[in-house]
């Protein structure tokens, strides 16, 4: 199978399937010199690992991480860096009765039409687990970019049709509560709305956002490796992505150019944007200001609700999906668009380096 490689220079491949023994990730082109073990992974797993509320699948999951190579003494050595982490309570014969119809929602359709078969328990690589493995690397990616002083504020913005207000924005909110919210209000009328789509044995979608600080500007390139389409590209792998906005998004169709556009100014020494309409980016190329980053979630597939499908006999029928759900996935889903986002950051930063011969010579010079 194709597609499991992103990245030029900082390059992750992931492996695994959602009821095999392990997911795992291999990421090369990881600097030597990083100090890494397994405590600057674990976190950012536990933010992704199921169990943790009523909001999740019941599944019970350590998702503990071993590092296997790529590391010395406390610190990366510059080759591969390989991670694991096992698969322990999969309960594959929740899955046995998929096997003969087509979940709607899901890949099983259209993974049977390009092989012929496919792996029905959970999913197998398009099951939301293997973003197990995109979250430890983009755990990697984070803390090299934190040393640059590039930060992540990623949180929930909305569930349903609960959004936060922006005049309630705290960002020390976002882990006070089990969806992820930097607005309290939200989050207690999202958890109710939660529970009340999960008593109509259906599910919700959201919308996450994420604020990254601190890019320097002309991260990027034109045409064909715009920060943006890359950007783009990698939240939009995410499974169950279905729309990314950056900046004003969708709304610049509504508005006229003397509103989008943000007019520069100068503060200090430096040239800065009076606005960030274009959420960070101009021309594909970071312009120093703040990236924001949106990625829209449907709502779970798999719900109890009666649905319509097709199976393998090519008979209409009607189905009711067991096993272990999440009525939501966007807050598990905060950190894998965090880790997407600092991959393909981490990635431009590593490319920019030879973007002049000026920036050549200071590296190289004697």
């Amino acid at each position: 199978m194709a597609g499991s490689t992103l990245g030029t220079i900082f390059k992750i491949s992931t492996w695994g399937e959602s009821h095999g023994k392990a997911i795992g990730v291999v990421i090369d082109g990881c600097p030597a010199g990083l100090s890494l073990d397994e405590s600057d992974i674990q976190p950012f797993l536990n933010r992704r690992k199921p169990g943790q509320s009523i909001y999740s699948t019941p599944r019970k999951e350590d998702d503990a991480v071993e590092i296997l190579s790529g590391t010395f003494e406390g610190k990366t050595t510059g080759t591969p860096i390989s991670m694991i982490v096992y698969n322990k309570t999969q309960q594959s014969r929740d899955y046995s009765e998929i096997a003969s119809y087509y979940r709607p929602g899901h890949a099983d359709y259209t993974f049977d039409a390009k092989y012929g078969f496919r792996d029905y328990r959970g999913g197998g690589r398009s099951s939301g687990r293997e973003t197990t493995a995109r979250v430890a690397a983009g755990a990697v990616a984070v803390k090299i970019l934190n040393q640059l002083g590039i930060t992540f504020t990623t949180y929930t913005r909305s569930i349903g049709t609960i959004e936060i207000d922006d005049a309630r924005f705290n960002e020390k909110e976002i882990f006070n509560n089990k969806l992820y919210m930097p607005d309290a209000d939200a989050a207690e009328k999202a958890g109710e709305y939660i529970i009340q789509m999960t008593k109509e044995h259906d599910s919700v979608g959201g919308c996450v956002e994420a604020v990254i600080k601190g890019v320097p500007s002309g991260l990027g390139d034109t045409v064909f490796e715009k920060l943006d389409a890359n950007l783009a590209k990698a939240v939009m792998s995410i499974g169950a992505v279905k729309c990314i906005e950056i900046g004003d998004g969708s709304k610049v169709s509504k508005m006229a150019g003397s509103m989008d556009n943000d007019g520069f100014m100068m503060q200090e020494e430096h040239v800065v944007k009076r606005t960030n309409h274009a959420g960070g980016i101009l021309g594909g190329m970071s312009d120093g200001s703040d990236i924001i980053l949106r990625a829209s979630f449907k709502a779970t597939p798999s719900i109890l609700k009666t649905q319509n499908t097709v199976n393998k006999n090519n008979e209409d029928i009607e189905i009711s999906i067991k096993g272990r759900h999440d009525p939501v996935i966007v807050p598990r889903a905060v950190v894998v668009v965090e880790a997407m986002s600092a991959i393909t950051i981490l990635d431009a930063l590593l490319l920019n380096m030879t973007a002049t011969l000026d920036g050549i010579t200071r590296f190289y010079g004697k």
